[in-house]
């Protein structure tokens, strides 16, 4: 078969969800050494949500202490496979090589997972003094060419590639300097509430320690997941400071300082609560693998 036949088998069988990788699989189980048509494949295979000038900042520099463990948060397994691993996965489906992991608590064992497992780039945050800070030491990682800057959570491991797709293609659809993942629940307790204007412009973020009681019964919650321009993250993040009930960092106060300068902020709600579950504890842990055995896509 001439090349050009090939290409466009292989174009298709891209855009058709992979099935050609499964059949040459079948075909050649022994490929990734001897069969050509798995190198031409490899060679052509992009990450289907995939875009060049998206980074993303995983923050998983937290120990965790209700885990009741000393071994990092990020590090305990879910499937017998670290959390981290999901995540990271999930954020190199729509960043590529862009993936800067912020790490702390136990750096060189997370750094030492992570990187047997993908090429991603790596920011010590050596005091925790919170998620903007995190996204602070983060950004001089983050590649010039990277207009878009994703924000996840190292212990979020369920959501989805199809998921920050959809965030990326709303904050680049209505122009916004910000999008906020959110969801929308029926006990929030625990989690930061977005508040949004009259025209349901994000006006801000208020974690429940220092939300009031009109904002507490708020059913919007923030999923600490972020599509930000690049630009605006590095002047916003200038302006937060430690004046909350906390004493940290807060990223969240960057789409507060985004309202103040007038950029445009909105707000992406997700179809899926259970995709935003974070692990904090053990039995957060075994929920979230019950999730996982559920999803069609689960292979023992």
């Amino acid at each position: 078969m001439p090349a050009q036949g090939l290409d466009r088998i292989f174009d298709k069988g891209v855009r058709a969800n992979h099935v050609w990788f499964a059949l040459f699989r079948a075909v050649c189980p022994n490929a990734a050494i001897r069969c050509p048509l798995l190198q031409l494949w490899k060679s052509k295979v992009k990450p289907v949500f995939k875009h060049p000038d998206v980074a993303a900042v995983i923050l998983a520099a937290g120990l965790g202490k209700r885990m009741k463990s000393n071994r990092a948060k990020v590090l305990h397994e879910v499937l017998q496979r670290p959390m981290i691993l999901y995540v990271v996965d999930t954020a190199m489906a729509i960043a590529g090589d862009h993936v800067v992991v912020v790490v702390g608590h136990q750096a060189d064992r997370v750094r030492q997972v992570v990187g047997a497992h993908a090429a991603t780039l790596f920011a010590h945050q050596a005091e925790q003094l919170g998620t903007g800070h995190a996204v602070q030491c983060a950004l001089p990682l983050i590649p010039d060419l990277c207009r878009q800057v994703v924000i996840l959570c190292g212990d979020v491991p369920l959501i989805t590639p199809q998921t920050l797709a959809a965030l990326i293609a709303d904050h680049r659809r209505h122009r916004r300097h910000a999008t906020v993942l959110a969801v929308e629940v029926d006990d929030p307790t625990g989690y930061g509430r977005i508040l949004q204007d009259a025209d349901n412009r994000v006006i801000g973020i208020v974690e429940e320690a220092d939300a009031s009681a009109a904002e507490k019964a708020l059913r919007n919650i923030n999923t600490g997941v972020y599509c930000v321009d690049r630009d605006l993250l590095s002047s916003a993040l200038t302006e937060i400071d430690s004046d909350n009930a906390q004493g940290e960092f807060y990223l969240t106060d960057i789409i507060s300082i985004g309202h103040r300068e007038n950029w445009n902020v909105g707000a992406l709600i997700a179809a899926d609560p259970k995709e935003f579950f974070g692990i904090n504890s053990r039995q957060d842990l075994r929920k979230v693998e019950r999730i996982l055995r559920e999803r069609p896509s689960f292979k023992p």
